[in-house]
This record gives structure tokens, sequence and C-alpha cells, in this order.
């Protein structure tokens, strides 16, 4: 998917779970350190989070109302640092999945840059189902909407950011029956 420098052709839900999200769960599968994690919940979570974050349009982040632009990067609009982080304080401490993580980006050894989260689509998912599997407790039990939005508010976006849970819900229910 290319485009201008912040929008990329927008993706159907239906694709990008199959092309995005589908091989990002399978790159990872699951593990005892997904305390209960089901592909149905992490398929809709994600899915959620992207269309949230970039409507699966955005590359970049949005120009805020006086012009300047944030870090976020990607379908999931994660930040660099918090990308850094994840390595840095996550995968430096599991060698085994910090393989995985390396494979999926293509590389033998070291960290990808951050800038790898607005080209590689499965990467970026990858990185947005770390950040949700660091947080110290379980994902939703089903994958219901409003569940779905309150666990993204929480963890992903949290307290201080912009978003808030009614949008996640909203987009994602908009899209449910074409699934």
């Amino acid at each position: 998917m290319s485009g201008t420098a912040d929008t990329a052709t927008a993706w159907s839900p239906r694709d990008f779970l199959a092309k995005v999200v589908g091989p990002a769960i399978a790159a990872l599968p699951l593990d005892e350190a997904d305390q209960g994690e089901t592909v149905p919940v992490l398929r809709l979570l994600l899915l959620g989070t992207a269309l949230q974050e970039s409507l699966l349009r955005h590359l970049d982040q949005l120009p805020n109302r006086d012009g300047s632009r944030g870090p976020a990067l990607g379908y999931f609009q994660m930040e660099p640092a918090t990308h850094d982080d994840i390595w840095a304080n996550y995968l430096a401490y599991r060698p085994a999945l910090a393989a995985q993580v390396r494979a999926v980006a293509g590389i033998a050894a070291g960290r990808p840059e951050a800038k790898l989260l607005r080209t590689h689509h499965v990467y970026a998912a990858v990185m947005a189902r770390l950040l949700y599997r660091r947080v110290k407790g379980r994902l939703p039990q089903a994958a219901e909407v409003p569940a779905l939005a309150a666990y993204w508010k929480a963890h992903y976006n949290t307290a201080l950011g912009k978003g808030k849970a009614i949008e996640f819900e909203e987009k994602l229910a908009a899209v449910l029956d074409r699934l």
C-alpha cells in the first residue's frame, strides 16, 4: 500500500485482518505468556486499534490544530519511544520472542528502527500486540466491542490520550457485519 507522505490507500477491514492482523498473530503463536488470549479477541482488538488510530488509512500522525505533528507511525500509530521501550524493556529479556519479532521484521540481529512501523504493516501489528501483551492482567475474555474499547483506552491510548472508547466502539461496530 503506497500513498502520500501521511496517507496510504485505505484497507478494507476484511483485507486488513487477512493480510496484516492474521499474519501478525500467526507469527507469534499463543503461549503461556498470553494469559488466556484468544485469536478472536486478538483479531478484533488489533483491528479496532488500527481503525481507531488510523482509520486503516493514515501512516503518519495527523496534524494538530496548530499544524504540528506528533511522532506516531503506521496504521497502529505507535510512537517511536513506545516501539523502542518494547525492545529495551520487554523483548530484551525474552530472547526467543525477540528472535521471532526480528524474523517478522526481516533482520537477523539487533532491533529494527521504529520507522519500520510505517512501512511493514505486519511488523507494526506484532508491535501493537506486544504492547498489549505487556499489560499485567488479561485481555477481555470475549470479543465484545465495549470491553475491547475499554481495554484499548486503558492500555493503548491511556487516560491521558485524546481518543475515546466510544469512538473505538463506533468504528469497530460499524465494520463487524463486513468481516
